[in-house]
Order: structure tokens, then C-alpha cells, then sequence
């Protein structure tokens, strides 16, 4: 019996293992063919389609004069420090805000902090292309078009799923642990940041890493909210690679776009083992 389970779970795993290897393989994909192309030259994307899938090789290989050209073409020093400003700051509010406002909807229980919850709830379903519009002139007539001003936005839109996730993970602190801080003589902040705080950091830490991958890559609000051909983010500067009439320098966009997606895979690859720890420790309810 135990021998005909054992064959069962090596078989299993092994199914497991292929399956895991295959999509590997089709997520990775994509990447890898975005970094092949950035040492292409330009006669080789445009030579026909599916050139962009050929191996590099003496007559398509460019070296990395995409990445100097593509550097120079989008001004991508301005736009990573602007995405860098944007995102660091964003996500610092929102995780010390969020957090809070969830730990004061657990323990503060009553009609005004029901409501508050299901209105950060309700946020999270309404797209955002029914209030793009009108954001973008509320932002505008606010001044909120500028680099701090769109932080604020930023915090406006992600409240919602990060006081979501806090929330899940408050219900399951334990009440007794802050009643005895209490009677240590800790006061509300006091509790919340000696004792609340570092039992949030799986959440905190899976809460960075979804906002920073969000408001790093977002085109959308800056580009509504942001003034054209001042103010730039990484993804609104590579649009500098689309020339006139439409034609685009695929190689220099390819170069630009790793360079793009550097910081943030670094970011995550450093972060990804407290990811599933922290969503499935804030989606315990109480």
C-alpha cells in the first residue's frame, strides 16, 4: 500500500514538474525574446514576419548601440527618476495609511467603519475608465499635475485593495497581545507601531510589491494627469521610440524596455518568497 503511494506521488510530481517547466517556458518566452531583439539591428526586425523569433547572429547582431541610441532617444535617466519619486513615495503612504485605517475598521467596530470598509471595497470594482476623465480635470483645476501631485492620486486609487488586505490580516491578530501593551501603558500609536506593525510585515512586504509593479508600469494615469513632454515616467518616455508617420525603432524600443523592467524584476526577485505568505496570512478572516 505504501509502496503503490509512494509511485503515485513520484508520479504526481513529475506531472507537477512538466506542467510547472512548461509554463515556465511560456511566460519566459516573451522576455527572453524582448532581450534577443535589443541586440538587433534594425534591418533584421523589419526584414519580414516572424524575424523577431530568429536567434542572433553575426549579420543581425547590433551590440548594445540600441541601448546607448534607445537611452539618448527617451531621456531615460529623467523618466527612471521620476518613475523611482513616484513609485517609492506612493507606496510608503499607502502602506503606513492603509494599514492603519484597516487596523482602526477592525478594532473600532461600528456603523461609520462598516461603511468606510465597504466603500474601500466598493472602490476596488469601479473601473477606472469611468472616472479617468473626470479625474483628469479635478486633477488639473487641484494642481495635482506634478510629480507629488500624482502620488496623491496613486494613494487615492490602490487605498482600496491595500486596506482590503490589511484588513484580512488584522482580524487575525490576536486582541489579547494589544490589550496587554495596553495595560503596559502603551498608548493607540504606540501599539499600533511596536506591536501591530511588525506582525503586518508579510502583508506590508506582498502590499510594496503589488503597488510598485502597478504604479511602475502604469501608463494610463500619468498620461492623463501628467504635462506632455515635461513631466515623463518610464512608461510615457518610451513612447519616444515611435518616430512620425508611425514608424518605430523597434531595437531601441526593445533596449529601453529592458532597461525598463529591471528595477522591478530585482525588486521582486528580492521580495517574492513573502508573497504567498502574505496573501494567504491576509486572507484569514477573523
Amino acid at each position: 500500500m505504501k509502496d503503490n503511494m509512494r509511485v503515485r506521488k513520484k508520479i504526481v510530481d513529475g506531472i507537477t514538474v512538466a506542467i510547472l517547466t512548461v509554463l515556465a517556458f511560456v511566460f519566459m518566452t516573451p522576455i527572453a525574446v524582448v532581450i534577443m531583439n535589443s541586440f538587433k539591428n534594425k534591418q533584421s526586425l523589419i526584414r519580414g514576419r516572424g524575424k523577431a523569433f530568429d536567434l542572433l547572429n553575426k549579420d543581425s547582431w547590433y551590440g548594445f548601440k540600441n541601448y546607448t541610441e534607445g537611452m539618448k532617444t527617451v531621456k531615460i535617466m529623467d523618466a527612471m527618476k521620476n518613475s523611482f519619486m513616484i513609485t517609492i513615495v506612493a507606496v510608503i503612504i499607502l502602506i503606513l495609511l492603509t494599514s492603519m485605517t484597516a487596523w482602526y475598521i477592525v478594532r473600532v467596530k461600528n456603523k461609520l467603519t462598516n461603511a468606510l470598509y465597504f466603500l474601500f471595497v466598493f472602490s476596488m470594482v469601479v473601473p477606472f475608465q469611468m472616472v479617468m476623465y473626470t479625474m483628469s480635470n479635478i486633477a488639473t483645476n487641484l494642481g495635482l499635475n506634478s510629480v507629488m501631485g500624482i502620488v496623491v492620486l496613486y494613494v487615492g486609487f490602490g487605498a482600496g485593495m491595500c486596506v482590503f488586505m490589511f484588513t484580512g490580516f488584522v482580524k487575525a491578530i490576536p486582541y489579547d497581545v494589544e490589550e496587554a501593551a495596553m495595560i503596559d501603558g502603551c498608548n493607540p500609536l504606540q501599539i499600533f507601531f511596536r506591536v501591530v506593525m511588525p506582525m503586518l510585515k508579510p502583508t506590508m512586504i506582498t502590499v510594496a510589491i503589488l503597488e510598485t509593479m502597478w504604479i511602475w508600469n502604469d501608463f494610463l494615469l500619468p498620461y492623463l494627469t501628467l504635462p506632455s513632454g515635461e513631466i515623463e515616467t518610464i512608461p510615457l518616455a518610451i513612447q519616444a521610440c515611435q518616430k512620425s508617420h508611425g514608424s518605430i525603432e523597434l531595437g531601441q524600443l526593445m533596449a529601453v524596455l529592458v532597461i525598463a523592467i529591471i528595477p522591478i524584476v530585482v525588486f521582486y526577485l528580492l521580495c517574492q518568497k513573502h508573497i504567498i505568505k502574505g496573501v494567504a496570512a491576509g486572507a484569514v478572516k477573523g
